[in-house]
């Protein structure tokens, strides 16, 4: 089968297409052909070294969509033939998503949205079971206001719509030709984003907010925006200290790589037409390299996918 690995740690220019053996589908797994795996700052950090040990040769990828090959022993859903999304960690031995064969826990994939195609359907399981976490441990009453920074990116996103859907007032950030865009997914509120953020998330909920989602990774420096005793979730570990009783969650998608229920719920929102599926652009593996440029650039809205 083709793959995207990595034999060294370094830049783009360490990616390559190999070949390698089909792997073998165990007791209570599922093996999946890909059509479509994303590219996310996950897979800048494990390509870069940044994550540590990683078994080398790597197969970078978090998340994929594509048609179930063959199941193990043990499984009844899903079957052959099935098109589903999952979620895989690629720092496992086996490696990640961005392989036209991959092999996960059947508790890690999911039906496809309806009406959804493999590419969109791949850019759901990662971002969007990383906010499905970052809600459950807020655990907000309907009617609570969350504020989320980095809104136009793909955590921001999926965290404005499933917040609507379950009855947030959504405060969020916005460069000025991203409002348009944050407006559109459901914010109740946008307001400017960068270094003052909270100061305007605080301008426009004088007692300040119940809860804020930091996907845009700005740590201490969100905290004005929040209430006394009111929460924080990162997405990644939290800059500073907590202050006025106020909650720190550490967000970790790992949590979630086997909670089918969570990601066939997100799939139903989708195929609802709550989620909004956004494929940025599309790569064949031969340049996954120009796709961690472009992700590493920055200012892409939606997600860059591997196409096999």
């Amino acid at each position: 089968m083709k793959a995207i690995i990595l034999r060294r740690f370094g830049g783009a220019e360490v990616l390559e297409v190999a070949e390698l053996p089909a792997p073998d589908v165990g007791p209570g797994e599922v093996r999946i052909r890909v059509a479509a795996a994303t590219v996310n700052p996950t897979d800048i950090g494990l390509r870069s070294g940044a994550y540590g040990s990683v078994p080398l040769p790597a197969i970078p990828g978090m998340e994929l969509a594509g048609t179930v090959d063959a199941v193990g022993p043990g499984v009844t859903a899903p079957r052959p033939g099935d098109r589903v999304m999952a979620i895989v960690q690629p720092r496992r031995p086996q490696g990640g998503a961005q392989a036209e064969l991959v092999v996960v826990p059947a508790a890690s994939a999911a039906p496809i949205p309806t009406g959804a195609s493999l590419t969109e359907a791949a850019t759901l399981p990662m971002n969007g079971l990383t906010v499905r976490r970052a809600l459950d441990l807020l655990q907000l009453p309907r009617g609570a206001t969350l504020a989320i920074t980095g809104a136009a990116g793909a955590v921001g996103g999926y965290a404005i719509q499933v917040g609507r859907a379950e009855g947030l007032r959504i405060v969020a950030d916005g460069a000025p030709a991203d409002e348009a865009l944050v407006r559109g997914l459901g914010a109740d509120v946008v307001v400017a984003r960068g270094p003052a953020v909270a100061q305007a998330i605080r301008a426009a909920v004088p007692g300040g907010v119940d809860a804020l989602l930091d996907a845009a990774v700005q740590g201490a420096a969100v905290l004005p925006a929040v209430r006394d005793g009111g929460q924080v979730a990162a997405v990644r570990r939290f800059d500073g200290a907590a202050e006025r009783g106020i909650r720190i969650h550490q967000v970790a998608v790992t949590e979630y790589l086997q909670n089918q229920g969570a990601l066939a719920a997100l799939g139903e929102l989708a195929g609802a037409g709550r989620l909004t599926l956004r494929v940025a652009a599309t790569f064949p593996p031969e340049q996954a390299g120009e796709a961690h440029r472009r992700l590493e650039a920055g200012g892409v809205r939606g997600r860059l996918v591997i196409v096999f």
